[in-house]
């Protein structure tokens, strides 16, 4: 079944991190008095950030107050999707929870971001995120039903992989401050996703804490910034959307792999009920046993239902289309960071980035373009 476009959005949203390495830094010690003194006479030229001038003349030395930057991100997750819902052209959705089991499911995804924004304070950086992207999207599930034994047993099973491109757009804020070289940034945003097989756009937060040095070169312009940080992924649980079944299903085995359904859901069900019959009416009424009859019949009839809806929808398989309803979150929120920026002068920069540990990798370059405002 091709039912990763079903979770696809949840991998697109976490691409679009963009944090840019530069920072008002408060000008310290002896060697530097020089400069110090100098910025305390200097009439600074620019509109942004506001209260410039002053901050300037109190000894800290601004970046450029607007840049743009073009980001490359690669990263790869795996994700964890619950409370799925399906039905079939319009029909009653059936909650798939007891029976679905989902193995690793990953997505990995490619895209290229254009990141504008400004200093509006000295020490706050705000910033919008404009992107495309490319995803693949891996799923490994099954069907899994009771005996009476209550062992479970997975009567289908399914492993797809589906391409996707979609768009973003995001607003952030980056807080930071720094003294003598040394530097905190919170960097933070909210962006909005745009999946054609989504009823509305996904909706993603991120934070990254970063803490970081600066280090000079002899060119006064020139330096190399090194930082470790965190980040942290919040996506909305809740999605809902609509797909052909051709894109859901793998047509090639489709009706044979229902009719197997089929006959396992009526070997289990018989199993069930000969378990039942041969009890006593003592035995049938102890509540391990009841427990036991009824979560055998509500998954063995979970199993039915959509094997029924699924094989009426796959007679008219051109023009059906099925219908879900989820929610998922990445398995782990946060992830450790490493990065580094070498500026070459005031208006360029280059960045990258990687982040590790727990079940998400990530790669981030940057160039970015630096001028007054």
């Amino acid at each position: 079944m091709k039912v990763s476009k079903l979770m696809f959005f949840v991998f697109f949203v976490l691409t679009f991190q963009s944090f840019a390495q530069v920072y008002t830094d408060k000008i310290v010690g002896k060697k530097n008095e020089e400069l110090i003194d100098s910025l305390k006479v200097e009439d600074y030229p620019y509109a942004l950030p506001i209260w410039g001038e002053k901050v300037a003349q109190k000894g800290y030395k601004l970046p450029y107050s607007a840049g743009v930057s073009v980001n490359w991100f690669w990263q790869k997750s795996e994700i964890v999707i619950n409370n799925l819902d399906v039905g079939f052209n319009g029909g009653t959705k059936y909650n798939l929870d007891e029976i679905v089991r989902f193995e690793k499911s990953y997505v990995e995804a490619s895209a290229l971001t254009i990141r504008p924004d400004i200093w509006l304070l000295p020490f706050l950086n705000i910033y919008g995120i404009f992107g495309k992207a490319n995803t693949s999207t891996k799923i490994s599930a099954g069907i899994w039903v009771p005996d009476a034994d209550n062992n479970w047993s997975k009567i289908t099973s399914f492993n797809t992989q589906a391409n996707f491109n979609a768009t973003t757009f995001g607003l952030g804020m980056t807080p930071t401050i720094g003294i003598g070289g040394g530097w905190f940034a919170l960097d933070m945003n909210m962006a909005w996703t745009d999946i054609s097989s989504l009823d509305k756009p996904a909706f993603s937060y991120i934070f990254g804490p970063r803490l970081g040095k600066t280090f000079k070169f002899n060119k006064p312009e020139q330096n190399i910034a090194v930082w470790v940080g965190g980040f942290r992924v919040h996506i909305s649980g809740d999605t809902n959307g609509d797909l052909p079944l051709s894109d859901f299903i793998n047509l090639d085995n489709a009706q044979q792999k229902v009719d197997d359904g089929f006959a396992k859901v009526a070997e289990n069900q018989t199993k069930v009920d000969n378990w039942w019959d041969g009890l006593t009416p003592a035995e049938q009424k102890n509540p391990v046993n009841v427990a036991k009859h009824n979560t055998a019949n509500r998954a063995l009839e979970s199993a039915g239902n959509i094997l029924t809806s699924l094989d009426g929808a796959l007679s008219t398989v051109e023009t059906s289309s099925v219908q879900y309803s989820l929610q998922k979150r990445p398995k782990d929120m946060w992830n450790f960071i490493v990065g580094s920026q070498y500026q070459y002068n005031k208006h360029f920069m280059f960045r990258a980035e990687c982040g590790f540990l727990g079940s998400r990798t990530q790669v981030l370059g940057s160039l970015q373009y630096r001028f007054g405002l």
